[in-house]
């Protein structure tokens, strides 16, 4: 997705926001940094490396004890630098 063809507005932080990706199967854990958010996905910066981001698809853990979170998909990675969008479930179960 190309900066200028956001589907929503960005807030961008003027404070540093920490937060956590970690694997959906909870295998590996990396720290990061919030730098802006909108409704369908966030720009982070990893700390460390981003090799584990291969899964391709993880939480982005909003609070320490876990209970705030994104699924999120990697959409792409630009040195520490990294781009997320939401996962979100679009089926509804039919009504019996």
């Amino acid at each position: 997705m190309a900066f200028g063809q956001r589907k929503s507005d960005r807030v961008h932080f003027q404070h540093d926001h920490s937060v956590n990706l970690m694997a959906v199967d909870g295998t590996w854990r990396r720290g990061c940094v919030l730098k802006d958010i909108s409704a369908t996905g966030a720009r982070l910066e990893v700390e460390g490396s981003t090799e584990v981001l291969k899964a391709r698809e993880f939480f982005m853990v909003l609070s320490s004890t876990g209970l705030a979170f994104r699924r999120c998909e990697l959409r792409w990675v630009n040195g520490s630098a990294v781009g997320v969008e939401f996962v979100t479930s679009t089926k509804r179960k039919p009504k019996s």
